[in-house]
């Protein structure tokens, strides 16, 4: 992740993101990255961007810090990437499209807020109840 970092043309940025192993279907395998079997495989997925250049962004709203997100990534070196978002409402046809691909969930967050750390009133995160890793949770 460390070199996939420094393919990136700004020299100086933070993001909000986590280390993720893909499975061949693309969908991030929690048992694969916490196993080491798979570490020459992790990649960074970028959630937001805190800051870039010598510029704090968390402030600006999370859609225009999505934008400079997309702009800084654009290129998409590997090892990488932007994790996928929808814009506009989370409605229950997401969330079940969600779930037969096989995803964890869903966090939904208000575009118009700055950055937050840890939980806040203005996101939501769904969790899909059949998921191995609810299993892990009990």
């Amino acid at each position: 992740m460390v070199e996939a970092a420094r393919k990136v043309r700004q020299k100086h940025f933070v993001l909000d993101g986590e280390a993720v192993v893909l499975g061949v279907d693309g969908i991030s395998d929690f048992n694969a990255l916490h196993s080491r079997k798979h570490d020459h495989e992790v990649q960074f997925c970028a959630f937001d961007i805190l800051a870039e250049g010598r510029d704090d962004l968390r402030m600006l709203p999370l859609s225009m810090r999505k934008a400079n997100l997309e702009r800084l990534l654009a290129r998409r070196p590997e090892g990488v990437f932007v994790n996928p978002f929808e814009r506009g409402e989370l409605g229950p046809d997401l969330f079940r499209a969600a779930c037969k691909l096989g995803l964890e969930g869903l966090v939904s967050k208000r575009r118009d807020r700055p950055y937050q750390a840890g939980r806040s009133k203005y996101w939501v995160k769904v969790k899909n109840r059949s998921h191995p890793a609810m299993k892990r949770e009990l």
